[in-house]
Formats: C-alpha cells, structure tokens, sequence
C-alpha cells in the first residue's frame, strides 16, 4: 500500500523559508505523470503576493507521479474516499509548517486541479479558494456539501474546448458542481488540449490577485 504521506522534503517553495510566514500560502499540485517540479516553473508568472508550495503526489506514474492510483480508480472518476485520504495527506502536511497561515489556497493541473476542488471540501474551512486548470470535481455526495452551498468559496475552473480528457459526462458534473458550491469563475479556452495556455495563466493571476 503506497504511503499518502507529503514528503516535506520535496516541496519546491517559492520564497527562502524566512519569507514563508509572511506571506497567504497556496497549495501547488501537480498533474498526473509530472513532479513538484512542474508547475514550480508558472511561481515566478503568478502573483508574488502568496508564498506557494508544489507538492509531490505519492503515487508512481510512468516517470512522475499522482495524486491518484490509476491501477486502482477509474480515471477522472476516483472514489469519494480515496479523494478525502488524498486530501487529509495534503491537510496534515499543512497543519505540521512550523507556522501556520493565515490564509490557504489551492492551486493544481489536471489530477491536481481536481486535488485542489476537493480541498474546498475535506479541508472543513481550512482551504478558502481553489483553483482548477483542467480538472474535474470528484463525483459523490460528500458531508460538507451543504456547508459550501453557503459558504460558496471562490473558485476558478479553466479547460481547453479540445480537451480530450473531458468527456460530456465529466464537464456536467464538474460544472453542475462548482456552480452550486462556490463562488465561480470558469472559462472555456478554444482550440486548447490538455494543458495551460497563457490566456488561462493570465485569468488564474487574475483570480488570485483577488483573493490578495
């Protein structure tokens, strides 16, 4: 059985760990097959007003890693538990910094998109905005639901119109949730795949300039 564990070892910051306090932290999470060190790359085209933090998934994939066990759960459609296991990991790295945020984000591709939504809803408060680039909300009813049609988080979903991952079953319960439980921001990319454009990082940035 794979460790869930975060490494803290492997985090990539984006600041010296004298700066880390002093900054709102979000939560960076990679796509499947890649590392912590993928999405490190966008820290210096976001908003320097966070301190991020690009997480390593605990599963093996190919030459990277996943938040995910594709051997085991259906891809796009993980079980409900297996996504609070995941996300309990990543909220216990959390609460073990050796100082604590005053404000959590999340912000992840793909498996990590769909990571960072999830935190909205295992993170009981804790995680106060998400942001998904073409990922997908895990299916199931989940016991803080009814909480977050009244909270209502700010979150930001982005795909690309040619997206193959997102079949017509995906995008209905990816939309229909986050409409319901957040305050959303969404946009289709046209003639976009699998992947980040620089009109998506241009909305992200814009997205969390918003919650600075």
């Amino acid at each position: 059985m794979t460790d869930l564990s975060i490494d803290p070892d492997l985090v990539v910051w984006s600041v010296e760990p004298g700066a880390r306090h002093q900054h709102p932290l979000v939560i960076v999470m990679h796509g499947r097959g890649a590392d912590e060190r993928d999405l490190a790359g966008l820290f210096p085209l976001l908003p320097a007003g966070f301190v991020y933090a690009s997480l390593r998934g605990p599963h093996s994939y190919g030459t990277g890693y996943a938040w995910f066990d594709d051997t085991v759960e259906q891809p796009g459609s993980p079980r409900l538990a297996t996504a609070d296991a995941m996300a309990d990991a990543v909220l216990a790295w959390a609460r073990h910094l050796p100082w604590q945020p005053t404000t959590v984000g999340a912000l992840g591709f793909s498996q990590g998109g769909a990571m960072s939504t999830h935190l909205l809803r295992q993170g009981r408060g804790i995680v106060s905005f998400a942001v998904n680039m073409s990922g997908f909300v895990v299916g199931g009813s989940h016991a803080s639901d009814v909480s977050l049609v009244a909270a209502r988080p700010p979150a930001y979903w982005g795909r690309g119109s040619v997206d193959p991952f997102f079949s017509p079953e995906l995008v209905h319960r990816s939309e229909t949730w986050l409409a319901a439980h957040t305050a959303l921001t969404s946009a289709v990319y046209p003639g976009l795949g699998h992947s980040v454009s620089d009109d998506m990082l241009r909305d992200v940035s814009e997205f969390l300039r918003a919650r600075l």
